[in-house]
């Protein structure tokens, strides 16, 4: 599958054969990820994951890498690699993920990857297929020159991180791992906390009746639209719960829908809610405060019924303490490539939250900017695919 997209962009900074070399298999390893159509199955069911999978097992089998699959869901597998370590007691997993969002609306052709101006173009390059071709190479590349480094090292191609993260709560399931480094667009920073999430559906039940005689009935758009100032003014506290590192909590009503058509007064309405959590907040703790704000709602609008449904999704936020060896590692192998070695926040999540649940130090540390993320023109800095190619590497060789 592989085709060569070095031409008048080839690497120059190094005159080393062997960088060379290095650099042009990382940029075709990236623009073959990116040419395989791995939209997550939540948004297009015709497609999966499972051909992206295939390429990823095939390049470190090629390579005579130990490697094997991890089924997740019918159809649906992660991908681990494993390089063994002088200590065997220790192992640093590098995971990311392989699926994409969906396609929809993009300008540019999204699996015909481009390269102009230094930047790699395509669905995916950004979120996080340069992350995943970086890791990939980094560790064929240290199984090839015979260094061994001091810890086992794992390298997990995982599914679904897009919607409901299969992929990495099937990886951590008695998995044992003194560390994790997740790749997301971070511009090549050192994230130790992000924000964590809980969605939910809340609906409003009223009565029917005829729009000519509304009295009859109990317009349920009416008082959801009284339950959503409602929780508005429960949310102007958020403010005051800010973290140093990924600022405030957020709340967003998200979607809404109600009533049958115009003639009718409504008898439901519902609304879909999107609550980030902030490290040291709670997700059960979060929604139960909701319940008994509902509960005091329904209280005082008799004719009504107010229901929460069961959470659709509890994410909770990661916080790595800054002494771990994890972070202490990467801020040296950072600092030693005169990149910024000091731990920041990020408002989104990721797999790396999963891993921390279990008590495995995760960091977040990828190519790209999360502004690139799921937009219509997918792009990626090749520099820093670069840099992250030797991040990982040495941070490989020296963790313990």
């Amino acid at each position: 599958m592989s085709r060569s997209l070095i031409g008048t962009e080839a690497f120059a900074r190094s005159p080393s054969v062997a960088n060379i070399m290095a650099h042009t298999e990382l940029i075709d390893t990236l623009a073959d990820l990116i040419r395989i159509n791995s939209i997550n199955p939540a948004f297009d069911p015709a497609h999966s994951e499972a051909e992206v999978q295939s390429f990823v097992l095939d390049f470190f089998k090629t390579r005579e890498m130990e490697v094997w699959e991890q089924l997740v869901l019918p159809g649906r597998a992660n991908v681990i690699a494993r390089l063994p370590g002088r200590n065997p007691s220790r192992r640093i997993v590098f995971e990311a993920h392989c699926d994409t969002s969906g396609v929809g609306g993009m300008v540019i052709s999204p699996f015909d990857p481009q390269i102009k101006n230094g930047r790699m173009y395509g669905r995916g390059a950004c979120d996080v297929k340069a992350g995943l071709a970086a890791m990939m190479l980094a560790v064929s590349d240290l199984k090839k020159s015979g260094q061994q480094p001091l810890s086992e090292v794992w390298v997990v191609s995982a599914v679904g991180e897009e919607h409901s993260f299969p992929g990495v709560l099937k990886l951590r399931e008695n998995l044992q791992a003194a560390a994790a480094v997740v790749s997301e667009p971070t511009e090549m920073k050192m994230i130790v906390a992000s924000k964590g999430c809980v969605r939910w559906r809340t609906i409003v039940q009223g009565k029917a009746a005829h729009s000519s005689t509304p009295h009859l009935g109990t317009n349920a758009i009416e008082h959801m639209a009284r339950l959503v100032c409602l929780l508005q003014e429960q949310s102007s506290h958020l403010e005051r719960l800010k973290h140093p590192l990924v600022g405030s909590p957020t709340f967003n009503v998200g979607l809404i829908q109600g009533g049958t058509q115009v003639n009718i007064v409504p008898d439901s309405c519902w609304i879909e809610v999107d609550r980030r959590l902030v490290p040291g907040e709670e997700p059960e703790k979060v929604l139960s405060d909701y319940r008994e704000l509902f509960r005091g709602f329904r209280a005082s609008h008799p004719g009504i019924e107010v229901v929460m449904e069961p959470r659709a999704l509890v994410d909770r936020p990661l916080e790595t303490p800054v002494d771990c060896a994890v972070v202490s590692h990467t801020a040296q192998v950072l600092k030693e490539m005169g990149l910024d070695p000091r731990p920041y926040g990020v408002p989104f999540g990721s797999d790396a939250s999963k891993l921390s649940a279990v008590g495995i130090p995760s960091i977040i540390l990828g190519p790209g900017s999360i502004e690139q993320a799921h937009t219509v023109d997918e792009f990626v800095e090749i520099e820093q695919v670069e840099k992250a190619f030797v991040v990982y590497q040495r941070l490989m060789k020296v963790f313990e």
